[in-house]
């Protein structure tokens, strides 16, 4: 986790101390969830639940010892109460009916034979209830369905892949239907996209959404955009994809670029490359990362009440009102003197197909199934600039010493493996070998500081910033700025070895 700079902190402590910020307390809990060993085999339901059981345990503890710290709140990850690779009938004997909280006003735990099956609501209500704080919770739900529905499965349920939300009473006040399944042949994707908002006296309005739904405009961009929702709560079962889509690495991008606090909850199995959660405001992270451990984690951390962000000012809630930090203050301006930018004026649709200026040969590979147009990093300064379509992409740098290979790549296209969407990247990586075929491949570690400016000409203005150093640990921006239909990302003064920094667009538009 980075260590906010010193302006940085000397203004929230002032703020703090000044305007009394109002703050509630929040946890999430990286879990490591008791799998199944046989999940294509489908169990009965007393031992479904006997399985289920084992993991409520866990949360039940964690519950209590985020409620020692006095959290308000509580998420657990995506699949956390079976884990994996059920087909459609072996995971029915795990799920339950939910009645729809818009409709039923019910309080499993002191209520529990309201609903027959719902032996895991029960318990979920139960623990939040004697917990005293807001519990969200991922699992499988199922609901009947007449032949006379034209989208009714051939066995007469749906079968959803369900976040349900209780208060610190125990009530079910809301749940979510995951929109965007990640090769999840178990459920079904709801009918109708859902934007699913919920309110708490301590903290207002959240949202809610679930793993891979974060990468797609809907519901996640247009929860935020058309609801405002200043925070979100994420299960998610997050399989980190190196060097782009590290889970911590693009939930601070999330919410960095939305001006959000977001509260994520991963699984913990680093044999399935499953890692990585955190607690994060528009301006600090507290996050967790460890494919070393095979323990469950759990992260509580202090989260400031946002009021308004409109992508050039953040509004805070205090004891006196509202405190408006400008744009300046959310990303502080670094000590040391600023990379001189760098302009070129070019035909944007302009592509590179061998020398580039003298600033290197364009080669191309792949990067997480896409195939970028690459130019090497050859000199202990200088500038760079690659193109793939519209998009060029340029960098101007500083480089302490040179002991790794490195590339600024380009996309500009359709992603089609595992998922389809259209995305705009401006990428700086580490190469994972002294070879360029391994540029793009997943690398871990680095000892090289580099400072560095980086932008490019996008097409969309949904781009996520992301700043990645030795050993997957989280950097953030010292600036980012449109100029001139450019935009630019700086950051100088970094202590450790850079692994990634990039501008990951997603234009949704064009999915």
């Amino acid at each position: 986790m980075e260590i906010p700079s010193l302006d940085w902190l000397l203004l929230a402590c002032q703020c703090m101390l000044v305007s009394g910020i109002d703050v509630y307390t929040a946890a999430v809990y990286e879990h490591r969830s008791i799998l199944n060993p046989s999940p294509e085999i489908r169990p009965t339901r007393q031992k479904a639940l006997k399985h289920m059981k084992e993991n409520l345990n866990i949360y039940q503890l964690q519950v209590y010892e985020a409620s020692k710290q006095g959290a308000k709140i509580i998420v657990f990850p995506e699949n956390g109460l079976y884990g994996f690779n059920f087909t459609r009938d072996s995971i029915f004997p795990y799920l339950e009916p939910i009645p729809d909280p818009t409709v039923v006003k019910w309080n499993p735990c002191l209520h529990p034979k309201a609903v027959n099956d719902t032996e895991v609501l029960y318990q979920l209500s139960c623990i939040a209830r004697y917990g005293k704080m807001y519990l969200i919770a991922n699992m499988g739900e199922r609901q009947s369905c007449k032949r006379s529905d034209p989208w009714c499965p051939s066995d007469g349920r749906y079968q959803f892949n369900t976040d349900v939300i209780f208060d610190a009473e125990g009530s079910i006040i809301a749940k979510y239907h995951k929109q965007n399944l990640y090769f999840e042949e178990a459920f079904n994707t709801p009918k109708v996209v859902e934007h699913v908002v919920f309110n708490t006296p301590f903290a207002g309005k959240f949202g809610i959404f679930t793993c891979f739904d974060i990468l797609f405009y809907e519901p996640a961009v247009s929860l935020i955009d058309n609801y405002g929702v200043k925070q979100i709560v994420f299960p998610t079962a997050w399989m980190n994809q190196l060097p782009l889509l590290s889970a911590i690495e693009f939930q601070q991008a999330f919410a960095t670029a939305f001006g959000i606090n977001l509260l994520a909850a991963n699984q913990h199995h680093p044999e399935y490359k499953m890692t990585g959660s955190g607690i994060y405001t528009p301006f600090a992270s507290h996050d967790y990362y460890n494919m070393e451990s095979r323990e469950g984690k759990l992260l509580v951390a202090e989260v400031p009440i946002i009021t308004h962000y409109n992508g050039s000012s953040l509004e805070l809630k205090t004891s006196q009102g509202t405190l408006k930090f400008p744009e300046r203050h959310i990303h502080i301006e670094p000590s040391a003197p600023q990379l001189q930018r760098w302009s070129v004026q070019m035909d944007q649709s302009q592509q590179f197909l061998g020398a580039a200026d003298g600033l290197g040969d364009i080669f191309y590979s792949l990067m997480m199934y896409d195939n970028y147009t690459f130019v090497l990093m050859t000199d202990l300064e200088g500038d760079l600039q690659v193109c793939s379509s519209t998009l060029c992409c340029h960098l101007a740098y500083q480089h302490s010493h040179a002991s790794g290979l490195y590339a600024l790549g380009a996309f500009d296209g359709l992603h089609t493996v595992h998922g389809v969407y259209y995305l705009q990247v401006c990428a700086l990586v580490k190469c994972a070998g002294s070879s360029i075929d391994t540029c793009g491949q997943s690398a871990t570690t680095a000892s090289d500081i580099i400072d560095f400016q980086l932008w490019g000409n996008f097409s969309t203005h949904h781009i996520y910033s992301e700043i990645l150093a030795t050993e997957v640990k989280l950097y953030r921006a010292d600036t980012l700025e449109w100029v001139n239909n450019n935009f630019y990302m700086t950051k100088q003064g970094m202590t450790e070895g850079l692994i990634t920094a990039a501008l990951y667009g997603r234009w949704y538009e064009k999915d």
